[in-house]
């Protein structure tokens, strides 16, 4: 069987993955541009930004089955930036605070043989409505650097939400249930 190489550097995929047992030969984080498009809209950005990583990847290793995946959280048409600042983080908080979300997952996989498979997973996310000491002692954490949207569902921001519809790993930043549809659909040994 092929190696199999991860094209994120996400610690949290990683342990998303493991969770199905699968652990990639190698993790290759894929340096793109991810700046959305003039109007582009989510579940076009995340399947793009997921293809975009994979096909990257694969210039690197072009024998070995390639997995991706991106994650775009969207209000209405409005794009949420991956927090990289406390301000960029705030500014998330603020508007997630009281209202639902749209979390979704773009996920690319290109076998050996250059077959590229994906899926697009949309999962709804309803936050509670925010205090300011709340917001604070969150950016405090620092928990919501680097994630899409300022949050992270599965430390410190589950408690600001009481209600999802859809995939919860899909939230943290893989859909299991799809993964592994695609890896077994590959011929990959996942299980």
């Amino acid at each position: 069987m092929n190696a199999l190489v991860l094209a994120s550097a996400s610690p949290r995929r990683i342990e998303l993955l493991a969770q199905l047992g699968v652990r990639p030969d190698e993790v290759l984080a894929a340096a793109i541009d991810e700046t959305p498009r003039p109007r582009e809209q989510a579940r076009t950005l995340a399947l793009r930004l997921s293809i975009a990583k994979a096909e990257e990847v694969r210039r690197q290793r072009p024998q070995a089955a390639i997995l991706a995946a991106d994650t775009v959280v969207a209000v209405g048409r409005r794009l949420l930036p991956k927090a990289l600042d406390r301000a960029s983080a705030q500014a998330c908080l603020e508007l997630l605070s009281g209202q639902r979300h749209r979390v979704i997952g773009g996920i690319a996989l290109i076998a050996p043989d250059g077959r590229v498979a994906t899926r697009i997973v949309t999962s709804v996310v309803r936050f509670k409505r925010l205090t300011p000491a709340e917001i604070a002692s969150y950016l405090d954490s620092g928990e919501w650097h680097g994630k899409a949207g300022g949050y992270a569902i599965q430390g410190r921001a589950a408690a600001f939400i009481p209600w999802i519809s859809g995939s919860y790993s899909n939230v943290v930043g893989l859909a299991l249930a799809e993964t592994s549809a695609l890896l077994a659909g590959s011929g990959y040994p996942w299980q």
